[in-house]
């Protein structure tokens, strides 16, 4: 369960940026929106969030930090000693050009909350840090940090983390300045430490503007969950009557001639063994009988929402969680609806799996839809940074404010500013 996020200094962030799914004082939709955390004292968190703004406001940013955040805890161990790290600072200030981007991020994992973060610039890691609150008591398991007078970490790893003391300075030395203490302990096999990372790698899911891809939703689509992908289609009234799919093993000799050897030996690499999946979907002629279409002759409305089912099947069952960028392409307002509320319905997400997600439709910012804490905006400030806020710094009127026109009149901020142009007509 994802509980707060804070970035510092990365991209379009510059100022420290927080975003909670911590739960407001408000009863409005409070069984559909929002549940407790029977381990943590008084904690309720919200199902989903929304996030509004104009393009190149930072939106995108703000999800790639996390995205980010996830790609170095994930293949930080596995990289090679002077691999340049995925970090862009925040340019248009020469104050912080140089200094390190900092992540953190505080989560549940089997009913225990971590607070996990670093700092770090493209070419090492300089901070790194992670406390866990066993019967909501914080404990400091380990940090380091960079000492530029010695060119060395300074460690302290707490009595509260498991281990051998000759296995501990194995894992401390092991770490090599570009990668993470958390990965290289895991790596080298440590138990204690891989709830957290399997939270990175098995609970959290990003996708962009194009979603996950088909294949998630093909594999299941495979065996006997394929009813469960039919019945997401139907429900989105998807008028589909049944989906096949036909594997082969990828073979380099069906890569085009033309293409250039370079590209084709990074293809050939990356594909080596692997199944290639084809999509095929049914549908009834005026006879009832069935007609075969290729997958590519469906609409893009049609082919995004068969990209999300199997990422929304497999976190609804089990309780992930979803950040994704501007769910609404390709989608009609209702689909948009119809995918919020499989979150908020408390049959349908049994497990309190949560969604977090930017987009432009308006349509949806109500109160029918939405509690107040649970709709966020972003926009830039005058120095061209991007702030974060939410909805309740205006602390509009329960259930009598229209969300809508007050967002499209300009009352929260993080509209477009559209000028007038004469000299180009």
């Amino acid at each position: 369960m994802f509980i707060e996020l804070k970035v510092t200094n990365f991209r379009s962030l510059n100022d420290t940026q927080t975003f909670s799914l911590v739960k407001c004082k408000g009863d409005e939709l409070a069984v559909s929106n929002s549940f407790k955390v029977s381990s943590v004292n008084k904690l309720e968190l919200l199902r989903s969030a929304v996030i509004y703004g104009p393009n190149a406001s930072g939106k995108s940013n703000f999800l790639r930090a996390l995205q980010t955040m996830q790609h170095i805890v994930l293949g930080s161990a596995a990289e090679q000693r002077g691999d340049l790290l995925p970090i862009t600072s925040f340019r248009l200030s020469p104050n912080t050009r140089q200094l390190p981007s900092e992540f953190e991020v505080m989560f549940l994992v089997d009913g225990i909350r971590y607070q996990y973060g670093f700092s770090a610039t493209s070419e090492q890691i300089h901070e790194e840090w992670l406390f866990v609150y066993p019967k909501n008591r914080a404990q400091n398991w380990f940090t380091r940090s960079w000492m530029p007078d010695t060119k060395q970490f300074e460690w302290k790893l707490g009595e509260n983390l498991a281990g051998e003391k000759q296995q501990k300075y194995l894992w401390q030395t092991s770490t090599r300045d570009n990668a993470l203490f958390l990965s290289t302990a895991v790596q080298l096999n440590s138990k204690q430490l891989q709830p957290v990372f399997d939270w990175f790698k098995r609970n959290l899911h990003l996708a962009n503007v194009s979603g996950w891809g088909y294949s998630f939703s093909a594999k299941l689509c495979e065996n006997e969950e394929k009813s469960k992908v039919m019945n997401f289609l139907n429900a989105a009234d998807i008028n589909i009557d049944d989906i096949q799919i036909e594997t082969s093993l990828f073979d380099p000799n069906d890569l085009s001639a033309e293409m250039p050897e370079t590209v084709k030996q990074i293809i050939v690499e990356n594909m080596k063994g692997k199944k290639i999946r084809d999509i095929k979907t049914i549908h009834k002629d005026s006879q009832g009988k069935p007609v075969v279409f290729d997958f590519e002759d469906e609409s893009d409305g049609t082919k995004k929402l068969f990209s999300y089912a199997g990422p929304w099947i497999d976190s609804l069952e089990n309780g992930h969680v979803l950040f994704i960028d501007e769910l609404h392409d390709n989608l009609h307002p209702k689909l948009v609806r119809f995918l919020i509320e499989l979150f908020h319905n408390p049959k349908t997400n049994p497990k309190n799996a949560q969604l977090i997600f930017t987009t432009h439709e308006t349509s949806i910012l109500n109160q029918e839809i939405f509690r107040r804490d649970q709709i966020w905006f972003c926009e830039k400030d005058t120095e061209q940074a991007t702030k974060l806020y939410p909805l309740t710094d205006f602390s509009p009127r329960k259930g009598r404010e229209n969300l809508e026109l007050a967002y499209l009149s300009g009352r929260y901020g993080a509209l477009p500013f559209v000028k007038t142009m004469h000299s180009a007509f």
